[in-house]
């Protein structure tokens, strides 16, 4: 059985690659959409789990289940998510594996990259009264909080779900603040967005092509928008795969180790 954290679009299709190929997969997410999203397009032959875990809780269910491998895929940022998964599988001598998504060529010139949230506000705040945030739900708090930003508007683009729109409404976002649309967003439809909600800041992550960036990048970059890109956390992964056969082929030469 391979465990794939499977929290992103990118780890889907590596779970269905993978389920292609022949291996048991049980497939981790954080939330019941991503559930959902699973259920759509894998079939029933796959173990979903659903429940958060901890370092702990990873390496007792590694255990239980038999688990031969574990191919993190979570979120680029998902930096703690990556640290307890490394660590379980040291702890259980179970083989890791990292694969993350190429990043996007930052090749314009109002780009502007910084190291945290908090840097991400204050920045923005001197750039300008209206900020349009492309960072996810999870964060917000950051910005909402942020004193810079009080005599700023926010305009936060998150996911459709009811969970997500009520944290932004408890967070004290006016419902023409959200944007809750899923994507993924073209250049023109970014770009449409941006004009329609007189955007004068944008800020995002850099998360690749499948994150996204690239089109924000190039909407921004029409519309002579600075962006704040948020950077990649810097882990040392023990092993990283830039691609889903790399993955593949490391996963055929682990296992036959083990046979």
């Amino acid at each position: 059985m391979i465990f794939v954290m499977a929290g992103t679009q990118d780890g889907r299709e590596l779970v269905k690659k993978l389920l292609e190929q022949g291996y048991d997969v049980t497939a981790s997410v954080v939330s019941s959409y991503g559930r959902q999203l699973l259920e759509e397009n894998q079939g029933s032959s796959l173990v979903i789990n659903d429940e958060p875990m901890d370092e702990g809780a990873l390496e007792a269910y590694f255990q239980a289940k038999g688990i031969r491998a574990c191919v993190d895929a979570s979120h680029p940022y998902a930096v703690n998510a990556s640290k307890n998964a490394m660590q379980a599988c040291r702890m259980v001598k179970v083989p890791y594996l990292r694969y993350e998504r190429d990043l996007t060529q930052l090749n314009y010139e109002n780009a502007l990259i910084v190291h945290s949230y908090e840097e991400a506000a204050e920045k923005a705040a001197n750039l300008g009264k209206v900020i349009f945030l492309t960072t996810g739900s999870r964060n917000l708090s950051k910005f909402t909080a942020a004193p810079s930003l009080q005599n700023c508007r926010l305009i936060a683009r998150v996911l459709p779900t009811a969970e997500v729109v009520s944290l932004c409404e408890e967070l004290g976002l006016a419902p023409d603040q959200i944007v809750a649309l899923q994507g993924p967003f073209s250049v023109a439809l970014n770009r449409e967005l941006f004009l329609r909600y007189g955007a004068e800041v944008i800020v995002t992550k850099n998360s690749g092509t499948l994150g996204g960036t690239d089109t924000k990048l190039q909407a921004a970059a029409e519309l002579g928008l600075p962006l704040i890109v948020i950077d990649r956390p810097c882990l040392d992964y023990d092993c990283l795969c830039s691609s889903f056969e790399e993955v593949q082929d490391h996963l055929q030469n682990l296992l036959k180790e083990v046979e």
